[in-house]
């Protein structure tokens, strides 16, 4: 039995990211919440350069070489922001690196969710179960396409709508 019923949920939020990052202007993915934050592009790129970094990088999962980012463990589109990327290029990285998460959902079983893995921060090891690395992400998803939406939604745009039916576009005010 593959986890993906645990994470039903994750594919939508892809999804919906995507739906709304395909329709960006160069303008529009320029937008930060304020001067000292990173730009909405730099915050799709850190998203999906995560996925690699935590699936391929910490836990050895293959397919990073799928993706924009064939060194999990190098330095990610966000960490450069004199090179905007634009919404072909930001579309292709969520869909890449879905695939690879969408690949872990599929394969892995709640049995081997408790295998731990290393990796060195700061000088000091630190262990991370498949568990822990799946909400990480998971959490990680959310939490920038909420940060994504108040940034879009100020601007008077399309917001990222996670929860909403399927082919609802909330406009700047709607919630709920």
């Amino acid at each position: 039995m593959s986890i993906r019923l645990f994470y039903d949920q994750w594919p939508q939020y892809n999804q919906r990211l995507v739906d709304v990052m395909v329709e960006m202007s160069a303008e529009q993915l320029a937008l930060r919440p304020d001067a000292t934050r990173a730009p909405v592009w730099a915050i799709v790129a850190h998203i999906a350069g995560a996925r690699v970094y935590w699936l391929c990088g910490v836990l050895g999962e293959p397919g990073a070489e799928t993706t924009p980012f064939p060194d999990p463990h190098g330095d990610g589109w966000e960490d450069d922001e004199d090179q905007p990327r634009d919404a072909t290029e930001l579309v292709t990285a969520l869909e890449t690196t879905w695939r690879i998460v969408d690949d872990c959902l599929e394969r892995w079983t709640p049995e081997i969710l408790s295998e731990t893995f290393e990796r060195m921060r700061l000088g000091a090891p630190q262990r991370h179960s498949r568990t822990s690395v799946l909400q990480r992400l998971f959490s990680h998803d959310a939490y920038h396409c909420g940060e994504l939406s108040q940034t879009l939604g100020v601007a008077g745009l399309r917001q990222i709508d996670l929860w909403g039916p399927e082919g609802l576009v909330r406009e700047p005010g709607q919630y709920g």
